[in-house]
């Protein structure tokens, strides 16, 4: 995946995959979706083409729950790109999902103080622009 800024949203944006496309589309629609290998069933994430563990091609999506606990983190307090400036300090997080698998994404709504190790957090959406949203995490309420 590459990234880019575009003339509506100067962040970095991902540019979807033909394997990705089906993760993308589901954020759009406020939707956390999951590859699912047809063949074994073991969840996967990042969107792939092939199973890790059978080597099938053949994959499903699932809507995940969204739910998960902070595994890791990092604190940044410096922008790499004058957008993000006004956001600082930025705390990006590793979370362990409920399905058993791990994401990374900004954490929203916590000062680094609040954080710790399986701090329970959810998914939220940011519609970044009228085609592309991403996912966000916040402390689980």
């Amino acid at each position: 995946m590459t990234t880019q800024t575009t003339e509506t949203y100067d962040k970095l944006v991902p540019t979807p995959s033909i394997d990705s496309q089906p993760y993308w589309d589901g954020l759009k629609e406020h939707k956390l979706k999951l590859q699912k290998c047809a063949n074994c069933g073991k969840i996967r994430h990042y969107p792939r083409p092939v199973c890790d563990s059978c080597w099938s091609m053949e994959v499903d999506w699932i809507e995940a729950s969204g739910k998960g606990t902070v595994h890791s983190w990092t604190v940044s307090y410096h922008a790499f790109l004058p957008a993000y400036k006004k956001e600082l300090p930025i705390i990006l997080v590793t979370v362990d999902l409920a399905e058993g698998v791990r994401m990374n994404s900004q954490l929203k709504g916590a000062k680094p103080e609040d954080l710790k190790l399986g701090m329970p957090v959810e998914v939220i959406y940011e519609d970044a622009t009228d085609t592309l949203t991403l996912p966000m995490f916040r402390p689980a309420r």
